[in-house]
């Protein structure tokens, strides 16, 4: 398992747009599990209404872990998209 962990840049934090394209990515590695954690909870990152609805804010840190065959590949991309997108 890879993981990295994040604090959220953007304004309005995890919303629908950053969210949905999150979920997009997520499901572009069909044999890893991709999961956001903050606080306690934690979803697939694949589950769109689950990622918005976790309430995701400015400052917010958060956990995303990858775990599975092409979790490298994964751990690498995500880190590239909540760089340029959160």
């Amino acid at each position: 398992m890879k993981e990295f962990t994040y604090t959220i840049e953007d304004e309005l934090g995890i919303h629908a747009r950053p969210a949905g394209l999150l979920s997009k990515l997520a499901k572009s590695f069909p044999d890893t599990l991709v999961t956001v954690t903050k606080g306690d909870k934690t979803v697939k990152a694949s589950q769109l209404m689950k990622l918005m609805n976790m309430g995701i804010k400015r400052g917010d840190e958060v956990t995303v872990a990858a775990e599975g065959a092409e979790e490298d590949m994964a751990i690498a991309a995500l880190r590239t998209f909540f760089e340029e997108n959160l």
